[in-house]
């Protein structure tokens, strides 16, 4: 039996395992990266050296989890990340990686909005409906409510509608692997092949690692979950360690297929010359699957953008609670309505995405031949490109975190709280880095704007220093208290010890 929310608390006992992988796995979108950011790794990455590099990611992010699942045994927090960072770097840092995630949050959903409402109105539509076209911002709009709507209904019910979606765009890329190992194109020549160390550090490898990292952004969200799942101090790590290894596993083999498809070889070509269309895989599934089965990917793509605007949704509403809760930002965001969903963050996350983009809808851009140029050229480039490194650096705060934290408790486990986390945020903090230094090519745009971006970074965290500097001496009580709701375990709770959880 589940609890019953109370004004300023989420629902508890409501996720196991499956129900946070779901959620990890929806935001990831696995068909989304097959389709945009594998290709995108293989023509200015590695090539047919792309599974390797998908492994390393993994591998990477595994030793940071490894740190992660020890601090997740000793902390629950819906602040997911900003409550790591508070308890290992301090209240300042915690209230940075606070106003970063939520920002970074925010602008992904904003950017999800204009990914989601081009390929159902401008693409999908037309090509099921003989050509009629609907505005990019109306569809967004529309689909945006009804993610806003499942999400208030309750987080198991989007879990359910994710795992749903996820389920059917994994059975599509399944489909594709298998047909590809049936006709025997995953030779022993070709395993060889794409993974010799000279595929693998041929072209671009480092520009192959960031774009990978980049289709693992989602897997931090099993911390945001910890105060409604079974079992937190078992569920969040297992959960982080699913996600991560399923993620690499399937971006693993499918990159594989999409390479042995085209020629280990001949792949990182292939994939440049189908950028300007972004067709290397739909053209792919196409051919191997049928033309049915092709058009019936593209319908599962607008499902996969779908799912991983509900998951960030869901992400975004609860770094505004948790920030809310603390009292960074308005505390009326910290309340909860009967199915224990922090709706005020949600209708925050809504309004914001819709005004961010409603003004690329108003002021249309247009190209050299007066042509209104689509929002992934230029609503899109900010949103997912700025979250997405946004991301990453919280990413890599909370490994440091994780470190100094156990640093301080001169903790004797050197392997799961120094070595394996260290070398984690090492890894995070070359792809963050090389996220800012080749920040065009994350976010796809050459724009003066999106150049601009990285340093919206630099002004919140100046500002939060700014902030908290001024909570500590005018609102000592504030600073002080900041940390105060982030230990949430009780050896009395059953649903946090596990005895309720049946």
């Amino acid at each position: 039996m589940t609890s019953a929310p109370q004004g300023g608390a989420l629902k508890p006992n409501q996720l196991g395992v499956p129900a946070i992988v779901f959620l990890v796995l929806a935001a990831v979108a696995p068909l989304t990266g097959a389709i945009v950011v594998l290709p995108l790794a293989i023509g200015f990455g590695n090539g047919g050296g792309i599974p390797a590099a998908v492994i390393i990611v993994a591998v990477a992010l595994l030793l940071f989890a490894v740190g992660y699942a020890q601090i997740s045994k000793e902390l629950v927090s819906a602040g997911g990340f900003y409550a790591i960072a508070v308890k290992g770097l301090g209240r300042a840092a915690g209230v940075i990686t606070g106003l970063v995630a939520t920002l970074g949050y925010n602008f992904f959903v904003a950017g999800a909005l204009g990914t989601i409402g081009f390929f159902t109105g401008s693409v999908v539509m037309p090509a099921l409906f003989g050509g009629f076209e609907v505005h990019w911002f109306l569809a967004g709009s529309v689909l945006f409510v009804v993610a806003f709507l499942l999400a208030r209904a309750g987080i198991h019910v989007s879990a359910l509608i994710l795992g749903i979606a996820l389920v059917l765009e994994t059975l599509i890329l399944f489909a594709f692997v298998v047909v590809v190992a049936v006709r025997g194109e995953f030779s022993t020549a070709a395993f060889t092949q794409a993974f010799s160390p000279t595929i693998l550090v041929g072209g671009s490898i480092w520009i192959a690692f960031l774009l990978v990292a980049t289709a693992f952004i989602g897997f931090e969200a099993t911390a945001l979950f910890g105060e409604e799942a079974r079992e937190p101090r078992r569920t969040i790590p297992r959960a982080t360690y699913a996600g991560i290894i399923t993620i690499g596993l399937l971006h693993s083999v499918v990159g594989w297929a999409i390479v042995s498809a085209v020629g280990v070889g001949e792949s990182q070509q292939a994939a440049l010359d189908s950028l300007a269309d972004g067709d290397l895989t739909l053209d792919l599934l196409d051919s191997y699957l049928g033309p049915v089965v092709g058009a019936i990917a593209l319908v599962l793509l607008v499902v996969s953008l779908f799912a991983a605007q509900l998951a960030f949704h869901s992400s975004a509403a609860r770094y505004l609670f948790a920030l809310g809760r603390a009292r960074i930002l308005p505390g009326w965001l910290a309340t909860t309505n009967r199915n224990g969903v922090p709706e005020r963050g949600q209708v925050v996350n809504l309004v914001f995405a819709l005004a961010v983009a409603g003004v690329f809808a108003l002021v249309v851009e247009k190209d050299a031949d007066g042509n209104p140029l689509p929002p992934v050229l230029t609503l899109v480039p900010v949103g997912i490109g700025f979250g997405t490194l946004a991301v990453m650096i919280v990413q890599t705060i909370a490994a440091l975190a994780v470190v100094a934290y156990f640093r301080k408790a001169a903790d004797p486990r050197l392997w799961s709280t120094l070595v394996a986390p260290g070398l984690g945020f090492l890894a995070l903090l070359g792809f963050s880095i090389g996220a800012i230094v080749n920040f065009t090519l994350v976010a796809g745009s050459e724009a003066l704007y999106v150049r601009v971006l990285p340093w919206l970074l630099v002004v919140t965290v100046v500002g939060g220093l700014v902030f908290a500097g001024r909570l500590r001496t005018r609102r000592p009580e504030v600073y002080r208290d900041l940390d105060e709701d982030l230990e949430r375990f009780d050896a009395a709770d059953p649903v946090l010890t596990g005895a309720g959880a049946r």
